[in-house]
């Protein structure tokens, strides 16, 4: 046993000033133990919480202090030679009142020593979990004066701060929120209502900015996705024109929900922010019809959804007036799935002035209300749904989504359709052939510099994005929507399950199998052999859509650390099964590998944790 505390509060011998170190060293990791103990549940196997601690401990360790002065860069420093005038018009030189120096959650700390907006802001959901203070710090970061361009850009990283990063950082605010509600006990409404307020700067600029024909169809160009596309999203088209992006168009349907959700809880003390809710509500409707094509005069009806292949794809509009869709199947068409959110009858009641408000709008644009939800028939628990894609779409969706000839992997979903390894896309235009494959790992053009891996391999990210959609719209549904998994098997599965499938496919990637192999490090079994290797795991960037092998980055725990939150959710969710404390609905086997645990069937489905 280690000793007391006190006892090693004792003044040191100073003769020997180290002798207790061994005893200190042990009370020490006696207190992590006791730290990180419930973080994984009591359910959790060795092996879970060994992956769970080191996700921690690597998104810890990348915590780094970083300064960059764009001013200070741009004139040069005082008492110095002057730098050259090109520097004036050179790289981030629009990015003067840029002033940063403060510690920061990093990708990594040596490939990519600077901060990354959009990666870090899902660093903050795992880290929220360890140190809620640290998280609600990052994000506070982000939106100070001295990040946040003077027109409301976020800076993107280091290497381009004007690149268009997904707007995710109103998604990690409510999650933060909740997740420091949950550990320590209270809601931080100051902290809620702080970022909220600069995040309306940051989305304004968006409409402003992001909309070329101002009909609501957002372009956002680079988008994090480097290569998804078919052209080189962060440079000029190769032709006159303009893209209309279904993702881009998505993520400000996921932007605005996720506003319109603090504004709804900011309302319950400040009745001011009711109206900044209908505002944002009207916002939500207005992109969902220019997703969808509707609510426009029929000569500028340009929908992203195709009704031949069920699918949404961005369209390519030439100065010319041709329109063409770009019908290349990635994670582009998912992402609308993202933006989906519950709205409870209980809110609505206390909030009788947006109630009134909505009702209005809704009644007046009959067209808009049918398209996002049925208002008149409310799910479970009376809630009521807005959300980009419902019904009959998001089957289609997610019969593709979930067929493992298209995006479904044994350790999660691609980030480009199988489909295209068989059947690439090739677009000609002056002359060249614009060509999308299949590659599950490292990418074969030299877009980004090489550095560009979105046409099939595995991002967490968006795949933890995925999962969390599903557990909200089953939140509106239940456990009487259903949908096969895998597509063809026949085996229904509902919306919450899937979701509990994807999340074991991930955790999969790090736990070893009955052999001692991780499919993290691919086939080399000296990882699964060597006890000096087989323990130690790799938080890779992104993983290969066929084997889970990891790729990229692999000390680039960042946005990977994901995977602690996912443990967390499961066995927590499975040790409230075994409690007996909810009901539960039957399970059927599942396709893929062998899983670790099966849990026992259940006929209800489980509350989710924050």
């Amino acid at each position: 046993m280690p000793p007391s505390i006190a006892a090693l509060h004792q003044p040191p011998d100073e003769e020997a000033p180290f002798a207790d170190a061994d005893e200190v060293l042990a009370l020490r990791q006696a207190e992590a133990d006791a730290f990180y103990l419930p973080l994984a549940g009591r359910r959790a196997t060795r092996d879970e919480r060994l992956v769970q601690r080191q996700a921690f401990a690597g998104l810890l360790w990348s915590e780094q202090w970083y300064h960059y002065d764009v001013g200070q860069w741009l004139d040069g420093d005082p008492g110095q030679p002057t730098p050259p005038p090109e520097r004036r018009q050179g790289r981030n030189h629009e990015w003067r009142e840029l002033n940063n120096a403060d510690i920061l959650s990093m990708p990594d700390t040596w490939e990519y020593p600077w901060y990354a907006s959009w990666d870090l802001a899902f660093h903050c959901i795992p880290l929220a979990q360890v140190d809620p203070e640290l998280a609600k710090a990052q994000l506070l970061l982000l939106t100070r004066e001295w990040y946040l361009h003077p027109n409301g850009q976020l800076p993107a990283y280091e290497w381009a701060l004007g690149d268009v990063n997904p707007p995710v950082h109103a998604w990690a605010t409510r999650r933060v929120y909740q997740i420091d509600a949950r550990v320590t006990g209270r809601a931080d409404r100051v902290f809620l209502e702080r970022v909220f307020l600069k995040l309306m700067l940051n989305f304004t600029w968006w409409v402003n900015r992001k909309d070329v024909d101002g009909n609501n169809v957002f372009q956002g160009g680079f988008l994090g996705l480097d290569n998804i596309g078919v052209f080189d999203r962060s440079a000029p088209l190769p032709v006159a024109g303009h893209l209309g992006q279904a993702d881009g168009t998505a993520w400000m349907g996921m932007y605005s929900l996720n506003m319109l959700a603090i504004a709804l809880e900011l309302a319950r003390e400040d009745r001011v922010y009711e109206d900044i809710a209908t505002k944002f509500l009207e916002h939500f409707l207005y992109i969902a019809g220019a997703l969808n094509g509707v609510g426009l005069p029929d000569g500028e009806r340009i929908p992203l959804w195709d009704d031949e292949d069920n699918f949404f794809y961005d369209v390519l509009h030439l100065d010319t007036g041709e329109v063409i869709p770009l019908k290349v199947r990635s994670l582009v068409g998912l992402i609308p799935m993202l933006a989906v959110e519950t709205l409870d009858q209980s809110t609505l009641d206390v909030l009788p002035e947006f109630r009134r408000r909505m009702r209005w709008f809704l009644a007046n644009r009959p067209e808009l209300a049918r398209l996002v939800a049925s208002w008149d028939e409310p799910g479970v628990g009376q809630r009521r749904l807005l959300a980009l894609v419902h019904g009959d779409r998001l089957r289609s969706l997610l019969s593709r989504m979930l067929d493992p000839e298209e995006f479904l992997a044994d350790h999660g979903v691609r980030s480009l359709s199988r489909y295209h390894r068989d059947n690439p896309f090739i677009l000609p235009i002056d002359g060249a052939d614009h060509r999308v494959d299949y590659e599950p790992a490292e990418s074969h053009l030299g877009l980004f510099g090489g550095n560009s891996n979105w046409r099939g391999p595995i991002w967490f990210p968006i795949n933890y994005l995925l999962i969390e959609a599903l557990q909200r719209s089953h939140h509106y549904y239940g456990p009487a929507f259903t949908v096969e998994l895998p597509t063809g098997s026949g085996r229904q599965a509902s919306l919450v399950e899937v979701a509990d499938e994807l999340s074991h496919r991930l955790e999969r990637l790090f736990l070893a199998d009955r052999a001692g192999s991780r499919p993290v490090f691919g086939a080399d079994g000296r990882f699964a052999r060597d006890p000096a290797f087989r323990d130690r795991i790799l938080f890779y960037e992104y993983f290969h859509g066929d084997t889970g092998a990891g790729l990229g980055a692999s000390h680039q725990t960042g946005w990977t650390a994901l995977v602690a939150k996912l443990i967390e959710q499961t066995t927590k969710a499975s040790q409230t099964r075994a409690d007996g404390s909810i009901d539960s609905i039957g399970r059927t086997p599942w396709s893929g590998p062998e899983r670790r645990r099966r849990p026992a069937a259940r006929p209800a489905a489980p509350t989710r944790t924050a």
